[in-house]
């Protein structure tokens, strides 16, 4: 929930103090949500249980509609009706449908407590009012293929070849959402000033801050990798809100992909794509985490889980 809490000293109005300077506190979530589990057969309505046991304030969702069948990793559009709607009144939350063709988007949507104003150019965005406060909220969902993580894990996928070294990796990525990226910083440059910067998303690209020395002597990541999505992001004074308060990869992985599979399965390689990010000039994070499945993968458990993708969520003043 939305609230108020004091960030400076009150003191006496008409003795010559100042007012009272108040922080804006805020929940926030990212969820791919699998066609609202639709994907898998399953209701909607086990999608918005998902979303109420965080009761997020703003939601980037991703994945409304659903994958066309066949689906393949170079080819999948999307099919059917946005299940935005449907769930955004099950809240009764605003909502708008990204439905801009472009690198940056695939079946998108953003619910909001609070009323949505308009949409920036590339339609990755839309800005929110919250009490007087400007808040910009982006959403992305980031190309899939090539996908480094399986590149360099030696799992086939589609026809991307296999990948040796950090080097190839980022050079893979950055021709794969580079673009997207460019997307994203025009349309921050476009909606000036704000108290408050969102960006949620499926990035379908790993984080910089865990593909590190660390977790590859331990094995979580076959080696150290810069990813350039995320560090290009950070760059832009934004904060990973997540590993603002779980800095350590080692000790708290915080893996979103994917509940599907087992982590022992050699077909597969679990990772953390699907972030909040945050940026003003006095964001403190006060809490963060993943919602799934089952513990320890989970922060906040929801059984039964409607998505291939776990979510992602964060709470902070500004």
């Amino acid at each position: 929930m939305m609230t108020k809490t004091i960030a400076g000293l009150a003191l006496l109005a008409g003795l010559g103090f100042v007012a009272p300077v108040l922080a804006t506190e805020l929940k926030v979530q990212s969820f791919n949500i699998w066609g609202g589990g639709a994907n898998e057969g399953k209701s909607v309505d086990e999608t918005v249980t998902v979303l109420k046991a965080v009761g997020a304030d703003i939601i980037g969702i991703q994945e409304t509609r659903l994958e066309a069948d066949p689906c393949t990793a170079d080819v999948c559009p999307a099919v059917g009706t946005s299940v935005a709607k449907a769930i955004a009144d099950a809240l009764g939350y605003y909502y708008v449908d990204q439905t801009a063709t472009n690198d940056a988007l695939w079946a998108n949507a953003i619910l909001s407590r609070f009323p949505i104003g308009p949409m920036t150019p590339n339609g990755l965005g839309v800005s929110v009012e919250v009490e007087g406060r400007k808040v910009e909220v982006f959403n992305i969902h980031l190309d899939d293929s090539p996908y480094q993580p399986y590149q360099l894990t030696h799992i086939p996928y589609g026809d991307s070849p296999f990948l040796k070294t950090e080097d190839e990796a980022v050079a893979a990525a950055t021709a794969t959402r580079g673009k997207a990226l460019d997307l994203l910083e025009a349309d921050m440059k476009a909606t000036g000033d704000a108290d408050l910067m969102l960006v949620f998303g499926d990035f379908n690209e790993p984080s910089d801050l865990d593909w590190t020395d660390a977790t590859a002597a331990k094995g979580t990541h076959p080696i150290k990798v810069a990813f350039p999505t995320t560090r290009r992001i950070e760059s832009w004074g934004f904060v990973d809100m997540f590993r603002a308060v779980f800095p350590d990869p080692v000790a708290k992985p915080g893996f979103t992909w994917t509940p599907t599979t087992a982590d022992t399965d050699p077909e597969d390689h679990h990772d953390r794509i699907d972030f909040t990010f945050g940026r003003a000039a006095a964001l403190k994070v006060l809490e963060a985490g993943i919602v799934g499945e089952k513990m320890p993968e989970a922060d906040i458990v929801v059984t039964p889980w409607p998505s291939d993708h776990r979510s992602s969520y964060a709470r902070l003043a500004f």
